[in-house]
């Protein structure tokens, strides 16, 4: 089974290549001691970058995976994953 369509994987493949991007600059800025806040915003860009990772995939796996366990009958299993989502989305 595909779990990504074309679409939707160039996008979070894409964002995760800035995000790591991000992540080596913020590395550099460390080494370089750059002043504490400056890293902390480049953080911060970071950790949003990562939620709209999160949101794409979750979109992707309820419009799909959900779905399609739901009209196979697979309806606890779908349950199950919703209600995990959910629960690492509030972290």
């Amino acid at each position: 089974m595909k779990y990504l369509d074309d679409r939707d994987k160039s996008k979070i493949i894409r964002r995760l290549k800035l995000l790591e991007g991000q992540v080596r600059g913020l590395q550099k800025m460390v080494d370089a001691d750059t002043y504490c806040i400056d890293i902390i915003t480049q953080t911060s860009a970071v950790k949003q970058g990562l939620s709209n990772v999160e949101d794409l995939l979750l979109a992707n796996h309820l419009g799909h995976c959900v779905v399609h366990q739901i009209s196979s009958g697979q309806i606890e299993k779908a349950k199950k994953e919703v209600l995990t989502v959910y629960k690492l989305k509030r972290k």
